[in-house]
């Protein structure tokens, strides 16, 4: 049996009918909702990287054939399998192209989350960052998604500027998963430099969607949060 079938088959050892179900409610797979369409097994995240671990030897051909699989949990294998071959310093650049090239399959916010970062991101810190803007403009809202995302890698190195510009890019922009996302990556550039956080938001806040306002402060002591949201537009309220 070859190694992608072991990984598929002890997947499907782990399934859980009734966490599925939940988990099917949680990720929006109802029609018109964001994950429209999706099916789980009912694995959870720790059960997953501990059964990807294993398999950073398959090849990136067979990742990517998982990555294009209609179930969740081996989308999110494949790029578990990619990040441990990124970080272990294997084919970066082949792996950041082949990321790119599939942000179809990278269609749920948990996706995003826990790989753009440590794929894209990590691709770019010593490189041009202009595919940011081009994703940031996206139609697709995940490859939004993904450029925010991307930017966390920068402010875990106290690196700003990036995030600024993108979260500036998506002022507007009127996709919830976007503006919660926006608002994250403030937030997490206030954790390290408040006064950078603070002056975009006395920029920005009466222009800002409430949802990433409210993500933004989230943190903020009671007193300032209120004056912020009393700042923001009323019009988003």
């Amino acid at each position: 049996m070859s190694e992608l079938l072991e990984l598929k088959k002890e997947l499907r050892s782990m399934a859980n009918p009734e966490k599925a179900k939940l988990l099917q409610g949680f990720f929006k797979t109802g029609r018109g909702e964001y994950g429209e369409g999706d099916i789980f097994l009912g694995v959870t995240v720790p059960e997953l990287r501990k059964i990807s671990g294993k398999y950073v030897g398959l090849n990136l051909t067979d990742v990517i054939k998982l990555l294009h699989s209609e179930i969740h949990e081996e989308r999110l294998a494949a790029l578990l399998v990619m990040i441990d071959k990124f970080q272990a310093g294997e084919e970066q650049e082949k792996i950041y192209n082949l990321y790119l090239q599939n942000t179809e399959y990278i269609n749920n916010w948990d996706l995003v989350d826990l790989s753009a970062h440590k794929i894209v991101g990590a691709h770019l810190s010593d490189k041009p960052k202009s595919i940011l803007i081009k994703l940031a403009r996206s139609r697709n809202f995940w490859e939004r998604r993904i450029a925010v995302i991307a930017t966390f890698y920068f402010i875990k190195n106290n690196e700003f500027s990036e995030a600024v510009k993108i979260a500036e890019m998506l002022l507007s922009d009127g996709h919830d998963l976007i503006q919660k996302a926006v608002g994250w990556m403030l937030r997490e550039v206030g954790k390290r430099d408040l006064k950078i956080e603070e002056k975009f938001l006395k920029e920005y806040c009466k222009k800002m969607p409430r949802t990433m306002l409210r993500y933004a402060i989230e943190k903020f002591p009671e007193r300032k949060r209120k004056r912020y949201l009393k700042k923001g537009a009323t019009s988003l309220l």
